[in-house]
């Protein structure tokens, strides 16, 4: 599949924003200080339904389809705070982006900024749960939208 622009620009601009730091504890500071900044999710959207199954913390996230831009729009929140940092970087990725470009999306840039270095297996497993779950939701509502 041929890459998105302006997912690859996203990616960019974050392996950017992290070559700043030289140390893991300055990246993780950086990450925790994101998650402050995630705004709220309306507790209504915080449900069985788009809560993302293989998080050690609890994670949500949920997807609509903008109808007049063709682009996917992301809601998600966590109960944790390094994790709501994770989630504000997935949500720069691809939140307002296609969902045909989303789908088949593949991205390595959580290892190119090291956080395959510094986080836990089960931090590591919860973020590649959050861009599965992503791509699914993504595939699903492309699949809609293409239909009649």
């Amino acid at each position: 599949m041929e890459q998105s622009p302006e997912l690859a620009e996203a990616e960019k601009e974050i392996v950017e924003e992290f070559e700043l730091f030289d140390e893991p504890r300055e990246t993780i500071e950086h990450i925790v200080e994101l998650g402050r900044e995630l705004p709220p999710m309306a507790d209504a959207l915080k449900n069985e339904t788009t809560r993302v199954r293989g998080c050690q913390s609890q994670v949500w996230l949920a997807a609509d389809l903008d109808t007049t831009s063709g682009r996917m729009q992301l809601a998600a929140d966590s109960d944790a705070v390094i994790v709501k940092g994770l989630v504000v970087l997935v949500l720069r990725l691809f939140d307002n982006r296609k969902p045909g470009d989303i789908a088949g999306w593949e991205t390595d840039v959580f290892e190119r900024i090291g956080l395959g270095r510094m986080l836990t297996p089960g931090r590591q497993n919860g973020l590649y749960a959050m861009l599965a779950r992503i791509r699914q939701l993504a595939a699903a509502l492309a699949a809609t939208r293409d239909r009649p």
